[in-house]
């Protein structure tokens, strides 16, 4: 994907993340809107910056890069949503696109891609994003109202609150 169709997937992202997270459409839900826009917009459009430097699709398209992001919670209370807009913006590069990731690099230089993707350059290229941040909302929306024993677990794997917004280190 290029990087409109990056920022496109964080905005979207945000807006359903706080009717998902916050159902009533209220002031909860604008509130969750706002905390989430910014971070995972960021972190939809931080794995393209190896562009500048690196290999693209390779430097910052892996798991130890998303790894570094899951443990931000940890550190710096306030990025809690950045690791989302990471792991979507493999997920649109891996499904999305017809190159796909080095999801293992520097181990290996291999790309991980579905055959279902298009070019970045595809008119139905924002099409195809839409649809991805969909069924990624729809996953979120299984795991916070079908099993949401499942989340809780995850949230409490990490030393930070985000209900509060304080870490536990601190």
């Amino acid at each position: 994907m290029n990087k409109q169709g990056h920022v496109l997937n964080g905005v979207l992202l945000a807006v359903g993340l706080g009717y998902v997270l916050e159902p009533a459409g209220d002031i909860a839900t604008f509130r969750t809107i706002a905390a989430t826009l910014v971070p995972v917009t960021l972190g939809a459009l931080f794995p393209d910056v190896d562009t500048a430097f690196g290999k693209h699709r390779k430097t910052l398209h892996n798991l130890p890069v998303l790894f570094v992001f899951l443990a931000y919670p940890i550190y710096f209370g306030n990025l809690q949503y950045v690791w989302v807009g990471v792991l979507t913006h493999y997920v649109l590069d891996v499904v999305g696109s017809t190159r796909g990731i080095a999801l293992f690099y520097p181990l290996s230089s291999s790309e991980f891609g579905f055959p279902t993707g298009v070019t970045t350059s595809s008119t139905y290229a924002n099409l195809v994003t839409i649809i991805i941040t969909v069924l990624e909302l729809a996953v979120v929306a299984v795991f916070v109202h079908v099993v949401p024993g499942v989340t809780e677990t995850i949230i409490g794997a990490f030393p930070f609150d985000p209900a509060s917004g304080t870490n536990v280190f601190q």
